[in-house]
């Protein structure tokens, strides 16, 4: 299953985009390689100064060997470490068994340029938090509108279609994620938290490619799922 942000549903992977039950997605490409950018340099903290508070940017969820997905989101702060954006659910209703994505959703999604997953609280147009949709993905680097590579694809919820190529002075910066494949669902209550994709992960054959970039995703979806039974989700947003 895709996650929303990234084909149909923003993070919530704009969360996931296709449908499909947990760890039941087939992946098209067997062990085809993962052409995704390099993680930053360590210590390098940002690609450049923090983006400001009510800024606009380009989400772009790296799905090699699958297309790119690209949606528009708004810049809610930016401390040089953590970026947190926020941007409404645009598609149709989906539903995915464990939540349903509705228009008028709004997906409050965050990334780290210095670890390797991102975030998504989930909200209902009532403001009801539906839960967090998190995927594991490689740290998170920003290019400005004057480097930002051409992409394309749907956004999320599939509702517009990304823009890419050369930027002119004044364009906005792109947030760059390579995803790994692995996501995890944790509703609002706690009750349910369910690891997602891993066949499709197991069949990437990012294990056998890149070990430790590897190891450093089954961690992070570990460290996940015990936040998500333990202290919660929103430790790491709040």
């Amino acid at each position: 299953m895709e996650a929303p942000d990234r084909a149909a549903v923003p993070g919530p992977d704009g969360a996931p985009a296709t449908g499909g039950t947990q760890g039941s997605r087939a992946s098209g490409g067997g062990t085809a390689a993962h052409e995704v950018p390099a993680p930053p340099a360590p210590g390098a903290g940002a690609d450049g100064p923090p983006l400001p508070a009510g800024s606009e940017v380009t989400v772009r969820l790296v799905k090699a060997p699958r297309p790119d997905k690209t949606y528009p989101a708004t810049v809610v702060a930016d401390d040089g470490t953590r970026v947190t954006v926020r941007a409404p659910w645009a598609g149709a209703a989906r539903d995915f068994g464990f939540v349903r994505f509705e228009p008028g959703d709004v997906l409050t999604e965050h990334f780290w340029r210095d670890r390797w997953y991102a975030v998504k609280e989930v909200r209902a147009a009532d403001g009801a938090l539906k839960g967090w949709y998190c995927d594991v993905t490689r740290p998170a680097r920003v290019l400005d509108g004057g480097t930002a590579p051409a992409a394309g694809g749907a956004g999320r919820g599939g509702g517009r279609a990304g823009s890419g190529g050369s930027a002119g002075p004044g364009a906005r910066a792109t947030l760059l994620v390579a995803d790994l494949d692995l996501d995890l669902w944790c509703s609002a209550d706690g009750r349910a938290v369910l690891r997602l994709d891993e066949d499709e992960f197991a069949e990437s054959g990012l294990t056998g490619r890149d070990p430790g970039a590897a190891a450093r995703a089954l961690a992070s979806l570990d460290e996940l799922e015990r936040l998500a039974h333990g202290e919660g989700l929103g430790v790491l947003t709040g």
